[in-house]
């Protein structure tokens, strides 16, 4: 008998197939209904909206800081959450209060030292710079009236900068001199901005050059950032504070301290945690190095081999390096508990600006506050 014929002779059968398919399809829809929506990408003004809701209501000119801010995180590609765009305000308001180009207390005294000191160390007499200082500056003061006026690094940095374009022999001698060497409201690193800016084009309209970039809102917010947060590392995780450590020491550095701690602790020698793990341009070998060649026989490592991690240790690679992943047995062994990843390097900061004793572990835990607050501040 033919198959329609079969279904014909029993309707209950039909009746039942095309109910069962009726509440499948209506499962099916409702399932699809529950699925979470997932969230709209929030637009540029979003964005700079809760950016400007979190800088803190004294600062001047909120709404041009958060514009800067959200086109600093698009620029590096960065998320723009709470967590890191807090960590960017903290350390902002640590540096500089809010101050693209803060003054710095007693800052003619401090250049003329810095400036004697390294000409002394290029064999140039104290007569000879102050001769030069004499000299008549591009607007129309002598260099020695600018320098005994400066108030900010901005202006100490554009003042030799002619300084060493119209002295005689003032490029061929002083011209990697500069003394300034941070600026802008993170007060980065001018090397790093210009290291960054030949790795990763800078998406932005540049006044001059790099260095003179970084003295701007926008161009010192963009590459504090890039330096605070644009590297990866397993280590941390969510503890922003060590960030907050190594954009004062040095990236990678608080990790790179639980590493010398951890050797400290396998080879019963004591070390600087300073977060310096390879010198590069000493004839002999560093402290950190030498205490893992002392275990090279129980890291089943050769010293070449130790050498080639321990210069890896600037970069990301080091977290899952073989050196490192047996010192830290080593210590664990001999120790009977596992030691910590991430630690506080032990850096006193030296500086002509610092007056009082500081160390690396202060500015992260100052820093560190700061955040903390404008979480809360969120929070509430």
């Amino acid at each position: 008998m033919p198959a329609a014929h079969l279904l014909g002779t029993y309707p209950p059968l039909r009746q039942a197939a095309t109910l069962l398919a009726t509440l499948v399809a209506l499962v099916l829809a409702g399932c699809a209904g529950d699925a979470p929506k997932q969230p709209a990408p929030r637009t540029p003004e979003r964005v700079q909206a809760d950016i400007e809701a979190l800088i803190p209501p004294r600062v001047a000119q909120r709404a041009a800081w958060a514009v800067d801010l959200q086109l600093v995180f698009a620029g590096l590609k960065l998320d723009p959450s709470t967590r890191n765009v807090c960590a960017v305000l903290a350390v902002t308001e640590q540096e500089s209060t809010f101050n693209p180009d803060p003054p710095v207390p007693d800052l003619p005294r401090i250049a003329r030292e810095e400036i004697m000191r390294r000409a002394d160390g290029l064999g140039v007499p104290e007569l000879a710079v102050n001769l030069a200082l004499k000299l008549q500056s591009p607007d129309g003061r002598s260099y020695d009236e600018r320098l005994s006026t400066v108030r900010t690094e901005r202006e100490l940095s554009l003042m030799y900068e002619h300084f060493i374009d119209e002295v005689p022999l003032g490029r061929r001698l002083f011209a990697n001199w500069n003394p300034v060497r941070t600026g802008g409201p993170m007060q980065v690193s001018i090397a790093f901005a210009q290291e960054h800016a030949r790795a990763q084009r800078y998406p932005f309209p540049a006044e001059a050059s790099v260095r003179h970039e970084v003295f701007t809102r926008r161009g010192g917010l963009y590459f504090g950032t890039a330096h605070l947060l644009g590297y990866g590392t397993e280590t941390y995780g969510a503890a922003m504070i060590y960030r907050f450590a190594d954009f004062n020491a040095g990236r990678y550095a608080s990790r790179n301290a639980a590493f010398q701690q951890a050797l400290a602790v396998a080879s019963g020698r004591k070390l600087e945690l300073d977060g310096d793990l390879f010198v590069s341009d000493a004839s002999q070998p560093g402290q950190t190095e030498l205490a893992a060649r002392s275990l090279a026989a129980s890291l089943d490592m050769d010293e070449r081999a130790i050498r080639r991690e321990l210069e890896r240790s600037t970069g990301e690679a080091f977290d899952s390096s073989p050196l490192a992943a047996r010192v830290f047995a080593l210590a664990q062994s001999r120790s009977g508990r596992a030691q910590p990843r991430a630690v506080l390097p032990g850096i006193v900061l030296k500086s002509p600006k610092i007056t009082r004793r500081l160390t690396t572990e202060w500015f992260a835990r100052r820093v560190d506050e700061r955040f903390k607050r404008c979480l809360a501040s969120e929070a509430g």
